[in-house]
């Protein structure tokens, strides 16, 4: 069993090359030059040098490149998950998110359209597909209304992944993956920020963090669990579109008030919009506050999936809670930075 996982220096990538090569895949790990010394993710896991990986240079920046990987590899599955992965960042650079989330996945389909057809792909889709969706939660059928540059592109590469499963019987499935996180979350994420806030805070080397939108609702769940889903989705009969969600919403406060439980603060919360701050009980210390420069311009006010289709067609359910989720996050900031103390 070979598979293709393009973006392994990514949270997901590395978490899906793990789960493939514990259940026994040959993998071809895809990174962009400009990645080639961001392979932290991977040395986490301890699979960097694992004897059926191999990593490969690979900027998907037309169909021959793609076509070239898919024979030269012989896989059979392939996994897109590369690209530019913030909406936020999207806002300033909408050409290059484009290039990356619309035109490399285009590539992809054409090239196992044209030169590996038994090949099956999955695209890594995203919930701002959705915006601000009326229809709450939101399902395979929710109508989609993208707000961002990031959610375009990606609207872009889910239907292109559809047509071609229509009209040539490419086996391409669409996932579409609310907020998923991890402790190899990257830390330009708000709730790497928040982990990694407090594993500083709880080790003396810094007193507090500013956030936005505190009333921010999302649904969170754990990487782990969402790339065993994608290997679900290619093991299958027949292809097809599948929302990956918890349909638990939480707001940006209930994240920081579990992730300061989790390095040992208890928060009281006090006032209210951009007066509202956060004050451990014990020391009594204003650990959090509101900080307007970090409200998101286009803002997303709720958002959470429905996985049934996905539990019902493929088995696959999320397992970790919020609370283990936040743990797991502030205990390994607290490792990584312990480390960079010694």
């Amino acid at each position: 069993m070979i598979a293709i996982v393009t973006g392994i220096t990514g949270q997901d990538g590395a978490y899906l090359a793990e789960l493939l090569l514990r259940k026994g895949y040959r993998v071809i790990g895809t990174y962009r030059s400009a990645s080639a010394r961001d392979f932290w993710r991977i040395d986490e896991l301890g699979i960097r040098r694992h004897p059926d990986l191999d990593l490969v240079e690979f900027d998907c920046n037309g169909p021959e490149a793609s076509r070239h990987l898919l024979k030269t590899s012989g896989a059979t599955e392939v996994y897109n998950l590369a690209g530019q992965s913030s909406a936020v960042t999207s806002l300033t650079d909408p050409v290059g998110t484009a290039r990356a989330n619309a035109m490399g996945p285009l590539y992809l389909l054409e090239a196992i359209r044209t030169a590996s057809p038994g090949a099956r792909l999955f695209q890594a889709g995203s919930s701002e597909l959705y915006g601000n969706a009326a229809q709450v939660p939101q399902v395979e059928s929710t109508a989609f209304s993208p707000n961002s540059p990031y959610g375009v592109a990606k609207l872009f590469a889910h239907w292109a992944t559809v047509n071609y499963r229509e009209a040539y019987g490419v086996f391409g499935v669409s996932g579409i993956l609310f907020n998923h996180e991890s402790p190899l979350r990257g830390t330009e994420f708000v709730t790497r920020k928040i982990s990694n806030a407090f594993a500083r805070i709880h080790l003396g080397l810094q007193d507090s963090m500013a956030l936005g939108n505190m009333n921010a609702e999302r649904d969170w769940g754990y990487a782990g669990d969402y790339v065993l889903g994608m290997w679900h989705a290619l093991q299958v009969g027949q292809p097809g579109t599948y929302v990956f969600a918890t349909k638990r919403m939480h707001t940006v406060r209930d994240f920081v008030t579990l992730a300061a439980s989790a390095a040992g603060f208890r928060l009281d919360w006090q006032g209210h919009a951009e007066a509202e701050v956060a004050i451990d009980r014990n020391s009594g210390k204003t650990l959090v506050r509101v900080d307007p420069e970090f409200y998101r311009p286009l803002e997303i006010h709720q958002r959470v999936g429905d996985p049934g289709k996905a539990v019902r067609e493929l088995g696959w359910r999320p397992s970790t809670s919020l609370e283990t989720l936040c743990t797991m996050m502030v205990e390994a900031d607290i490792r990584r930075n312990e480390r960079r103390l010694a």
